[in-house]
């Protein structure tokens, strides 16, 4: 049975770029670095950017996106970091709880998001999208 995400693995062009894009901009911590590649994480998430010359050139057109949590009272201050660093905004929050969507120097799709499965399917259960079925009730 799985028991959780285990790590998180991105293809990336430059090293040096990403390691300085996901510590100093999204503070991840840096565990490990080598010559093609890093070790990091974000709370209990283990990312590991791997440089791959077949990087895709720029973001896919589909919704496929990781989002990082943070707490309300932190959003403020690193959405502007993520925006003063440059980085692509790809779509503007329409869901619940604060949200920026933006893309790493790779093309690859992230976001910060306020908030939790539990508020989302509160905010859910008042607003219902069509055809929703809740089945797990204890969330």
């Amino acid at each position: 049975m799985i028991k959780g995400l285990n790590h998180i693995t991105l293809a990336v062009r430059d090293v040096e770029e990403s390691c300085h894009f996901y510590t100093d901009v999204l503070r991840c911590r840096l565990i490990a670095r080598w010559a093609r590649g890093a070790y990091l994480v974000a709370g209990d998430v283990w990312i590991a950017l791997i440089v791959d010359p077949e990087t895709r050139p720029a973001a896919l057109p589909e919704y496929t996106h990781i989002a990082f949590s943070l707490d309300e009272n932190d959003f403020p201050v690193v959405s502007q970091r993520i925006r003063d660093s440059g980085a692509r905004i790809w779509k503007e929050n329409e869901s619940e709880g604060a949200s920026l969507y933006f893309e790493d120097p790779n093309g690859h799709k992230l976001e910060v998001h306020v908030g939790d499965l539990g508020s989302r399917l509160a905010d859910a259960r008042q607003n219902p999208w069509p055809d929703l079925e809740i089945l797990d009730r204890g969330v």
